[in-house]
């Protein structure tokens, strides 16, 4: 009994022989050809890959926020340049709708421009300004021009100049109802009696138009 259990013992391989039929046969330290070692560089890959994705900024939502920023600002930029904001300014007198227009002369003596707010007989408003050019004649043209009618600037007086608030072209106050087209103020016909300036409703509507 006792030599059978001695040569049970002497058939025992050494410890940590690879050829033991009882266990996993395990590869030697850093060994590149373990099974397991190919997947969990694998692994290790497919990680730092969905680590890069996530670090990555989402372009797609970079672009639709861009878009709307693109939109929201040119929304508010055309509101600041629409008709209501133009028809509000400070500076206009809202004249009788749908007639002759009469303005005393003397008023612009002082050589300033005075512009006014016009509701045509189809109902738009429209704005116009009348002033005395350094040559003592009476002038009046549309606050607007056949270039830059569309961005609803009209014109500022400087001196003897009147300038277009679009494209800064500045106009000589003896040139207006002189020089047409471009960037000119559009003339308006008018006439002087008994020291009274008129501008028939006829001709103010044509600058609905520009407006």
């Amino acid at each position: 009994m006792g030599k059978k259990k001695h040569r049970e013992k002497d058939h025992l391989p050494p410890h940590g022989a690879n050829d033991a039929p009882w266990g996993p046969r395990l590869p030697p330290h850093g060994a590149h050809d373990a099974p397991w070692g190919p997947r969990l560089e694998g692994r290790h890959a497919f990680a730092n890959t969905r680590q890069a994705a996530r670090r990555r900024p989402p372009w797609g939502l970079v672009l639709v926020g861009a878009g709307f920023a693109v939109l929201v600002a040119t929304l508010v930029f055309r509101s600041t340049r629409s008709p209501a904001s133009l028809l509000a300014r400070a500076d206009i007198e809202t004249l009788p709708a749908g007639r002759d227009v009469t303005l005393a002369a003397s008023t612009f003596d002082d050589g300033r421009a005075r512009f006014y707010r016009y509701a045509t007989s189809i109902g738009r408003d429209i704005l116009f300004f009348v002033m005395k050019s350094s040559d003592g004649v009476v002038r009046a043209a549309f606050d607007a021009c056949d270039v830059c009618y569309r961005e609803r600037k009209g014109y500022r007086q400087s001196g003897d100049l009147m300038i277009c608030n679009n494209c800064e072209r500045a106009f000589r106050s003896v040139d207006i109802n002189v020089l047409q087209g471009g960037c000119n103020p559009a003339p308006i016909e008018r006439g002087v009696e008994a020291g009274q300036i008129l501008l028939k409703a006829a001709d103010l509507d044509l600058g609905a138009a520009y407006f």
